[in-house]
C-alpha cells in the first residue's frame, strides 16, 4: 500500500508540472479577456457618437500605432528563418511578442475608426485586420497543441506516448487497488490511438476525442471510486485512506487519457496547422495592400 501511495502521487506531481507549464495559456487568456473588454466597451461608447477623430489628434495616433504594430508582425517570421536574427533573442519572446501585438493592433485600429467601417477602402482593411486577428487566435491554438514549448519544438510521438506509457510499477499499484481499472484503461487507449481513416474524420477527431475521453475519464473514475468503497469495507487501511486513494487514482486517469488523447490528435493538429497557413498567409497580405492602399488615400485626399 506504501508503493501505491508514492507511485500514483508521482501522477499527481505530474498534473503539478503540467498546471505550472500551462501558466503562459492562463496569461493569454487574461489578456484576451482584456483586450474583449476593451472591444465592448468601446463598441458600446461609441454606438451615440464618435469617441475620436479618425484625421487627427488620438484618433489619427491609434491608426498609426495600430498599423505600426500589424508591420512588425513580419519580425515573428523572419526570425524563424533568418540566422542572423538569432542574436536578438529567444524566438518564444518574439511568439509572445507577436501575439501580444496581433491582439492590440486591432483593437487600437477599431478604436481609430470608432468601430465604424466608413469608405470601401475603410471597410476592406477594417476587414483583413480583423480577418488576421482572428485567424491569429486559431493559428495560436494549434501552435501550441504541436509544440511542446514557445520555442518552436515540435512534440513527437514518441515523446507524447512516453508519456502516455503505464509502468509496470503504475500497473501493479492499479490492479493493487482496483481490479479490472488497468483493463478498461488499456482497451480504451487502443481504441483511441487506432489509425483513422480519411481527412474529414483525421480533422474533426480532437472534437470527437475531447468529448470521449472526458466522458470516459468519469466513467473511470466513478468505477474506481465504487471499487474502493467495496473494498474499503473490508479493510481498515483502505477505509482510512479511501477518500486519498480516490483522489490520487482520479488524477491518475486524468493524467493517463489527456496523454493518450495527445498522442492521437498530433497527426491532426499537424494537418489543421498546415490548412491554417494556407488561409492566414493570403490574409495578412491582403491586410498589407489593403493598409498601404488606406494610407495612401488618407494622406493623398
Amino acid at each position: 500500500m506504501v508503493a501505491a501511495r508514492t507511485d500514483l502521487g508521482h501522477a499527481s506531481e505530474a498534473a503539478r508540472r503540467s498546471a505550472r507549464a500551462a501558466s503562459p495559456g492562463r496569461a493569454a487568456l487574461g489578456g484576451y479577456a482584456v483586450a474583449a473588454v476593451a472591444v465592448v466597451t468601446g463598441w458600446i461608447a461609441t454606438r451615440e457618437h464618435a469617441l475620436v477623430d479618425p484625421l487627427e489628434g488620438i484618433g489619427y495616433w491609434l491608426g498609426i500605432v495600430g498599423a505600426s504594430l500589424m508591420a512588425t508582425l513580419l519580425l515573428y517570421p523572419l526570425r524563424k528563418r533568418l540566422r542572423w536574427m538569432r542574436v536578438l533573442g529567444p524566438t518564444k519572446h518574439w511568439f509572445r511578442m507577436h501575439m501580444i501585438f496581433g491582439v492590440a493592433a486591432p483593437v487600437l485600429i477599431l478604436y481609430h475608426c470608432n468601430f465604424t467601417p466608413g469608405s470601401l477602402n475603410d471597410t476592406v482593411a477594417l476587414t483583413c485586420t480583423l480577418l488576421v486577428a482572428g485567424s491569429g487566435l486559431v493559428g495560436r491554438y494549434l501552435y501550441m497543441k504541436i509544440h511542446v514549448d514557445l520555442d518552436g519544438h515540435r512534440a513527437t510521438l514518441r515523446d507524447l506516448s512516453e508519456r502516455a506509457r503505464i509502468t509496470a510499477a503504475q500497473s501493479a499499484e492499479i490492479r493493487a487497488l482496483v481490479p479490472d481499472l488497468l483493463e478498461r484503461i488499456t482497451a480504451y487507449d487502443e481504441l483511441v490511438l487506432a489509425p483513422h481513416e480519411g481527412a474529414f474524420a483525421t480533422l474533426v477527431l480532437p472534437i470527437r476525442l475531447a468529448l470521449a475521453t472526458r466522458w470516459r475519464a468519469f466513467t473511470l473514475r466513478r468505477f474506481a471510486r465504487a471499487t474502493l468503497r467495496k473494498q474499503a469495507g473490508k479493510s481498515a487501511v483502505i477505509a482510512a485512506q479511501r477518500k486519498r486513494l480516490e483522489a490520487a487514482t482520479g488524477r491518475f486517469v486524468d493524467e493517463h487519457l489527456r496523454h493518450v488523447r495527445r498522442v492521437a490528435e498530433l497527426r491532426s493538429y499537424e494537418r489543421l496547422f498546415s490548412l491554417w497557413h494556407v488561409f492566414h498567409l493570403p490574409f495578412f497580405y491582403m491586410l498589407v495592400v489593403a493598409a498601404l492602399i488606406h494610407v495612401l488615400a488618407v494622406h493623398m485626399y
